[in-house]
């Protein structure tokens, strides 16, 4: 499973260690733990779409169709799209730090808002790649570009726990008192 790792033999300086434990000591949930995991999850997509950005920006600059006799770059639709993509990163980028300094600074983070970072950061995420394959149409989908195996990856967001449907109607319940 990709939650186990088991170490044997294996020294770990006491300052190293984030938190060891007997195996029948994760039993009990761990909010503070199932809280940082999730925002961790939302991370490994959004490393995915800025991997797909930096391809994107390439492709924009190095792509020069013959009827345009000029880099894609040049067309205000490609600033556009990439103007999205940016703001989506952005506001990632807002969230997951925000995220990190007040759990660094010992602030109670309630797992409903790092669903909601997760469902929002994996979202963008999402919608980064999809924007990229928009304008690159089958060179991004080609086996010989990254963006094919980005949107790939991507998609595993939408079913990476929690998922969107869960974290909504958990916060509809909460809303609703119940």
């Amino acid at each position: 499973a990709s939650h186990d790792v088991i170490f044997d033999d294996v020294v770990i300086p006491l300052d190293a260690e984030v938190d060891v434990r007997k195996p029948q000591d994760w039993r009990a949930p761990d909010v503070a733990q199932a809280t940082v995991h999730t925002v961790f999850v939302a991370a490994i997509y959004d490393g995915i779409a800025r991997a797909a950005r930096d391809w994107f920006v390439q492709f924009l600059k190095q792509r020069v169709p013959a009827s345009l006799g000029a880099p894609l770059a040049t067309l205000p639709r490609a600033q556009e799209i990439l103007g999205a993509i940016e703001a989506r990163l952005a506001v990632n980028a807002r969230l997951i730090e925000t995220f990190a300094r007040d759990f660094d600074d010992g602030v109670a983070l309630s797992t409903g808002e790092s669903n909601v970072i997760k469902l929002t950061v994996t979202n963008n995420a999402v919608a980064v790649v999809e924007d990229a394959l928009s304008l690159t149409g089958n060179h991004g989908l080609s086996r010989t570009n990254p963006l094919e195996r980005h949107y790939r990856d991507v998609l595993c967001g939408r079913v990476h726990t929690p998922q969107d449907d869960a974290t909504r109607a958990g916060l509809g319940r909460a809303a609703l008192g119940l």
